[in-house]
């Protein structure tokens, strides 16, 4: 908060402002930018990782809506001699996040596969030769892994054939939305400033010591313990020389909640993830409509076709690495 006061006299106002709120990425983060050479080996990537990893977790619907393919895929993978619950879960996410993932094959000396690794996608790097991908952390901190162990799985995107891209890009602005509405408000409860009222004084009888005390009093009353009474005693005042200015509906105009519900709707619509399968509470009395017929459709249209891509890989790989089950949710039958 930013507080500028001008009391040289009695006919000076004493103003407080708020400052602007602080957002955690700003516009230019998330840029496309096209897939450029770094050092001539590898290209980077056509939008800003580390802020896509950031915002994973910037909104409970962004994050959960993720979090539920991801779960979703965890439950109908079928364990193989090569493919665990842990590596595959670290496998989708990177997927599901970024939009690219790279099982890296380990093989022995006649070419058998021992295992399968999962590198952070975050710190994989194409090169550009399209064959060679890299594993960089830092400014010429790069390595290469050996050729022809890395597979790489895309989203595909409509720019470019290096890297892939996540389909929820579009959504990125309501993500912001959604969570730059959460920061005002809980700046605006922190910082102390939601006393309620606005206190106007006119009343020239009053003293200008009077008039201090009492701005101390009101700069005091901030912060913790915000909601303390004042009492003050103005003899010969005039009945409207001092008066309290409610600012508690000005402050509902920023419409939180319907901010709030419009961004989430938005970003329940590019994951295409139904809203009954992240808990969130319906407003009006019908609700959401039958939960199971949801998951099936929701395991059909969007979990399926992710099995298809995963299983894609078995062919390149030359093992049966990635092996689904179908999703069905257990009756009370059962």
């Amino acid at each position: 908060m930013t507080i500028s006061e001008t009391m040289s006299d009695a006919t000076e106002a004493a103003v407080f402002s708020f400052g602007e709120p602080e957002a955690v990425l700003n516009q230019y983060d998330l840029l496309y930018y096209g897939c450029w050479n770094m050092s001539s080996k590898y290209y980077e990537l056509p939008f800003d990782i580390s802020a896509l990893a950031k915002l994973y977790r910037a909104t409970p619907h962004h994050g959960s809506a993720l979090q539920v393919k991801r779960n979703i895929l965890l439950r109908t993978l079928k364990p193989t001699k090569w493919m665990d619950h842990l590596l595959f879960k670290k496998l989708v996410q990177d997927f599901l996040v970024f939009g690219n993932c790279y099982p890296t094959a380990v093989r022995n000396r006649l070419g058998d596969l021992v295992s399968i690794n999962a590198p952070l996608a975050r710190y994989v790097r194409r090169g550009t030769d399209l064959k060679s991908y890299y594993w960089v952390t830092g400014w010429l901190s790069e390595e290469q892994f050996p050729d022809n162990s890395v597979y790489h799985l895309i989203e595909p995107s409509l720019s470019q054939e290096v890297y892939g891209e996540p389909d929820y890009l579009g959504a990125l602005q309501s993500v912001q939305l959604n969570e730059a509405s959460t920061l005002f408000r809980r700046r605006y409860f922190e910082n102390g400033s939601h006393a309620g009222f606005i206190m106007y004084m006119t009343d020239t009888a009053q003293q200008q010591g009077d008039i201090d005390n009492l701005r101390k009093a009101l700069k005091d009353s901030k912060g913790p313990g915000n909601f303390r009474n004042l009492f003050m005693y103005a003899p010969n005042g005039k009945k409207e020389g001092l008066q309290l200015i409610p600012v508690s509906e000005v402050a509902a105009k920023d419409d939180f909640r319907h901010i709030k519900d419009i961004s989430r709707d938005d970003q329940l619509a590019a994951h295409r993830v139904p809203p009954q399968l992240m808990g969130i509470i319906p407003n009006n009395t019908g609700g959401f409509g039958d939960v199971e017929k949801a998951a099936n459709v929701f395991a059909a249209n969007e979990i399926e076709p992710i099995h298809m891509m995963f299983k894609s890989l078995n062919d390149q790989i030359g093992e049966k690495v990635f092996d689904f089950s179908e999703y069905r949710l257990q009756s009370n039958e059962d």
